[in-house]
């Protein structure tokens, strides 16, 4: 005899006791009962929660809607987004220190993954997973706002924003001011750049197993001229410009970034299936 012939039995039987036990007749509900039990359906249909990743992608639409590159979002939508993202934990978009993607496996510099969580012409939503002495080397936000949230562990950010009008050694090599260099540990507050400054080019190194959930207005986008590039860092004192001074106490300050010409080689991004809440469009 086949299981399913024992499954099926076995269900005949069981559903065959349940209505030998059941003598109580059945009695209809009012329609006055039926309509407080619709009501209490809608009330509860209406109190629905939605998913913090589900809020996120909701605000993240009306901040920003504009969709053009530069265009800064009011204070207001930056004070909204800033509040959504301060509430989001690991655990609201499914990530773990456990998670293979944060043991490092080799002496070399140790990869980096990327979970995608969504992407439009707007917009962008990712989360950086980055092993203990993982690097995102310096690199530029050209016409960007970016939100940045720590989510668990501690980082080290290095920013910069580039010196105004000064005279330049070379076309491909300009002074930027030092707009962070600390060490960041979870929780802590979500930080944003700008095209201008805020430090729209910046390092992440970590100094444990970390993640990162970033949202980028707009996002890259190579025909629209958003190409993301990435810099040398040399000491101020590294070129000799004529019409650039700095005061001896100043000169940490400030530093001369230099365009590279490739991706770097040691720089590894891996893609991963993003694991949390779907988002509902």
């Amino acid at each position: 005899m086949g299981a399913g012939t024992v499954v099926r039995d076995r269900v005949r039987k069981d559903l065959s006791e349940i209505s030998n036990k059941t003598t109580r007749p059945i009695v209809s509900a009012s329609p006055e009962i039926r309509s407080n039990s619709r009501k209490k359906i809608q009330r509860r249909s209406k109190k629905a929660v939605i998913s913090p990743v589900q809020k996120l992608f909701e605000t993240c639409k009306k901040v920003f809607a504009n969709g053009k590159s530069g265009a800064v979002p009011s204070q207001e939508h930056i004070n909204m987004l800033r509040a959504v993202l301060d509430e989001i934990k690991a655990e609201d978009v499914d990530v773990s220190s456990k998670m293979p993607c944060f043991r490092s496996k080799s002496n070399g510099r140790p990869p980096v993954t990327y979970l995608h969580i969504y992407k439009c012409h707007s917009f962008s939503m990712g989360i950086f997973c980055l092993p203990p002495s993982g690097v995102i080397p310096l690199h530029n936000h050209p016409e960007m706002t970016v939100f940045s949230k720590l989510l668990f562990g501690t980082m080290h950010i290095k920013s910069y924003d580039w010196v105004a009008d000064s005279p330049q050694p070379s076309s491909d090599t300009r002074l930027a001011k030092v707009k962070v260099d600390s060490d960041f540990t979870a929780p802590c507050d979500t930080s944003i750049l700008y095209p201008a400054d805020g430090g729209n080019m910046h390092c992440f190194t970590a100094k444990t197993a970390c993640a990162v959930l970033d949202v980028l207005g707009p996002p890259y986008s190579d025909p629209a001229g958003r190409h993301c590039t990435y810099y040398f860092d040399h000491p101020f004192s590294s070129f000799s410009v004529d019409g650039v001074e700095v005061g001896e106490e100043e000169k940490h300050k400030y530093e001369w970034l230099k365009e590279r010409e490739e991706e770097p080689e040691d720089l590894t991004v891996t893609a991963m299936m993003y694991s949390g809440p779907i988002i509902k469009e």
